[in-house]
């Protein structure tokens, strides 16, 4: 996608032109889409309180006077054990294989257990380690603290593991300290071309942004376990230029008959909610008139399958 804003401009970093790839990661619900999309200036990723909302690779761009870095935002580490669990902690590990730098993404409260003694903290840092690759922490949520001295000792716990070559307290909602952390990571990066066009921010196709768009305002409009077991696929994405209109049919996916009832709701009200906050995005992202048409359909047990994967448009 091609930007509408341009990114502000910061300090040239000295010698030629500096570019790199850098892993956004972490558990669960830290942020990390928050982050980029805060970084990049654009809204690349959909972000929702609810853990597990990124299930694939997202890639936002940000362009600075001699340098590009194209970061790469992951799905929340866990370690459960489903499908469409192992298939996201897949898409983490192959992010941190193709990257030259991870930031790992920690929220600015303490959990009461050491990093290495919490079951999903310990998975993470496995996972950097067997990637090899440099990584910089940053504490994200610090707009939560009453008293920011809770931070030191989160980050005297973390300095003492002896991985992380810089730590960074953030907020990515507030976009607070993210001058300190590009820095960090320009100053980490090598010299290298830019691997994408100055107007882009995002190599995402638009369907796949659209259908993202739509399970977020699924997300947002439903309680209990149905957010989990929603997917999104586009069916048709028809632009029309001489009516200024681009026309999308769109499939969301449950996994039982029940919440399909729930997600159309009395009289289809529920999902006429849906479709319109979809849309309204939707249009804010194309900048053009939008119909959208939504369809409700039930893949039973999709999440517990490579094969329900495939069905609802995840490749395991």
């Amino acid at each position: 996608m091609s930007r509408r804003t341009r990114q502000p401009a910061g300090t040239a970093p000295a010698g030629g032109f500096r570019s790199g790839f850098v892993a956004l990661v972490g558990r669960p619900n830290v942020g990390k889409s928050t982050l980029l999309n805060a970084l990049v200036g654009e809204r690349v990723a959909i972000a929702t309180p609810r853990p597990q909302t990124t299930r694939t690779r997202i890639r936002g761009v940000v362009h600075r006077p001699g340098c590009q870095i194209v970061f790469v935002d992951t799905p929340g580490i866990h370690t459960r054990s489903w499908q469409l669990n192992r298939f996201m902690l897949g898409e983490a590990r192959a992010a941190l294989g193709e990257v030259d730098l991870a930031v790992l993404l920690v929220e600015a409260r303490g959990r009461g257990s050491r990093p290495e003694e919490d079951d999903e903290d310990r998975l993470v840092l496995e996972l950097l380690a067997e990637a090899g690759v440099p990584a910089l922490l940053a504490i994200n949520k610090i707009d939560t603290l009453a008293d920011k001295g809770q931070l030191l000792p989160l980050m005297q716990a973390y300095a003492s593991l002896g991985r992380f070559e810089e730590l960074i307290p953030v907020s990515a909602l507030r976009e607070e300290g993210l001058e300190p952390l590009l820095a960090a990571i320009v100053a980490r990066l090598a010299e290298g071309p830019a691997y994408f066009p100055e107007e882009l921010y995002t190599d995402q196709p638009e369907r796949q942004m659209v259908a993202e768009l739509v399970r977020e305002a699924a997300m947002l409009r439903t309680e209990d376990e149905i957010p989990y077991c929603l997917a999104v696929q586009v069916d048709a994405f028809e632009e029309q230029p001489d009516r200024g209109l681009v026309r999308i049919l769109a499939t969301v996916f449950v996994e039982r008959e029940s919440q399909k009832g729930i997600l159309i709701g009395k009289g289809g009200r529920h999902l006429k909610e849906i479709g319109t906050a979809a849309r309204r995005a939707i249009e804010q992202l194309l900048e053009r008139k939008v119909f959208l048409g939504l369809t409700v359909k039930v893949a039973p047990d999709w999440s517990r399958t490579a094969g329900g994967l495939r069905k609802v448009g995840y490749e395991p």
